[in-house]
């Protein structure tokens, strides 16, 4: 692999382009199914990838295949079946460790050891791993899918989200048998009243994790040493005997009708690993806002209408309509905090169908990135907003895009059963489409316009199903 200097430059100059696709045609090694999580080792040699097919495929450098694969010569050098008897969404690397854990719809939670050595050594062929040979517990805690796992600096934690509301502490030298009734299991953190997609923490402030889902909002919890006044100590009144405490809630502008019906969710959440403060939310049907868990909250927002938003390039506005808390949300009152306005707002990118991560780009996160049901990747400026590249990522839609450790070098992944690898290219960039920005702009707008409109008429439909008493089984997302 071709050692480039991970700056900031890399980005800002548009040079990015798709160098490489992993699990194409006859692969050996390809996936079966669409591609929903990718993971990278700490040390990047390891690439993840999991997705429908419930398997864990390990991508490596294979330097043994020389100039004639091209700069990035990733291989699949070993294979999981997982057991998960539905689509994984994560895959995580546990601290410091060769244990593997995943999550998947099929509310299980399942953590595999491979072998102690073999997840970092350089194989030779294609291994293969049963869940029999690999797996070293599976934990049945949550009620519902689950949606994404978050490592700690430990082999032995880690935290997951679920749509059945909570988030759970997992500590893997403390074993205990679920139960069905919940009984046997550890409490968890936390318990709210919608369902949960998204979980963000930096290793920064490890103390401080952000949830969203459901909700017009997310939402910033503070575990330090349960039973100190933090919501006092973040200026915020009442006191909680609960194992966290809600310490800010992040909003905007409803962006459009549909959210006042209870349409609103977050599909994605992302805190700065450099920074530590910096929080990126991705609303479907809306665009990507930044927030700062440093900045104060405005009082009137609950109550009026003065809610900062930006036009896309900056600039702030104002609207004097109804405010955040005009939307239906039925929050109890340890959630009804004062709300947290945006910094920043990046647009452009279509977020109906599925459920889309967002990430940060660059050494100092200087980038935003998110994908977009139009098959392509966006990326921004940060500090400006501005729209920096749009480059094809799938064949469908792109739900995943992640960073490599060291290198400006991203795996790309969605619909398709492929990884696509981008990286700074000197030949012609045959995946940008920045040169037909205004076009896929405006096709995006008017499809996201259109499914609201969509979802409009069928959340009346439902609501008028529900006062009929009889209520028809809700349509669950393809591929989240």
């Amino acid at each position: 692999m071709r050692r480039h200097c991970p700056t900031e430059g890399r980005y800002s100059r548009n040079s990015l382009d798709k160098v490489a696709v992993l699990g194409e045609h006859d692969d050996p090694g390809g996936h079966s199914g669409c591609v929903n999580a990718l993971h990278w080792s700490a040390d990047g040699s390891v690439l993840l990838s999991a997705g429908d097919d419930t398997r864990v495929h390990f991508w490596r450098l294979d330097s043994a295949q020389g100039q004639d694969a091209g700069d990035y010569p990733l291989t699949c050098t070993a294979m999981l079946q997982t057991g998960h008897t539905n689509n994984i969404f994560n895959v995580q690397i546990l601290g410091n460790s060769s244990r593997i854990a995943t999550c998947a719809a099929d509310r299980q939670v399942r953590v595999f050891d491979i072998h102690g050595g073999d997840l970092y050594r350089q194989n030779h062929g294609l291994t293969k791993y049963t869940k029999e040979q690999a797996c070293i517990r599976t934990l049945r805690c949550h009620r519902d899918r689950v949606k994404r796992i978050i490592t700690e600096n430990s082999p032995d934690y880690f935290l997951t989200v679920s749509e059945d509301g909570t988030v759970r502490q997992h500590d893997l030298r403390t074993p205990h048998k679920c139960s069905r009734k919940d009984e046997a299991c550890p409490s968890p953190l936390l318990r709210l009243p919608f369902s949960l997609s998204t979980i963000a923490l930096s290793p920064l402030t490890p103390y401080n994790f952000v949830v969203a889902g459901d909700s017009p909002y997310g939402y910033l919890f503070d575990r330090r040493q349960p039973g100190r006044r933090f919501k006092e100590e973040w200026g915020a009144e009442g006191v909680s005997n609960d194992l966290t405490s809600c310490v800010r809630r992040f909003g905007r502008k409803p962006s459009g009708k549909k959210e006042y019906l209870g349409g609103e969710h977050i599909t994605g959440s992302r805190m700065s690993n450099d920074n530590g403060h910096e929080l990126l939310l991705s609303y479907s049907g809306d665009a990507v806002y930044l927030y700062s868990t440093r900045d104060s909250p405005e009082e009137s927002l609950s109550q009026s209408s003065d809610v900062s938003s930006s036009d896309g390039n900056g600039s702030g506005v104002s609207s004097t309509e109804d405010g955040p808390d005009a939307l239906k949300d039925d929050l109890p009152d340890t959630l009804r905090l004062p709300i947290v306005v945006p910094r920043q707002r990046y647009h452009g990118a279509c977020n109906m169908d599925t459920v889309k991560d967002v990430n940060f780009l660059g050494p100092k996160d200087n980038y935003v990135v998110s994908g977009s049901d139009d098959g392509n990747f966006f990326i921004w400026d940060k500090l400006t907003g501005g729209l920096r590249d749009i480059l094809e990522g799938d064949e469908s839609i792109v739900n995943v895009i992640e960073q490599h450790p060291s290198l400006p070098v991203l795996a790309v992944s969605g619909i398709d059963s492929t990884v696509k690898i981008f990286a700074p290219s000197g030949n012609v960039r045959n995946s940008s489409r920045i040169s037909q920005k205004e076009e896929i702009m405006q096709n995006n707008m008017s499809q996201e316009q259109s499914l609201s409109m969509m979802l409009h008429a069928e959340m009346s439909r439902h609501r008028v199903v529900i006062a009929g008493e009889t209520l028809a089984d809700e349509p669950e997302c393809v591929y989240q």
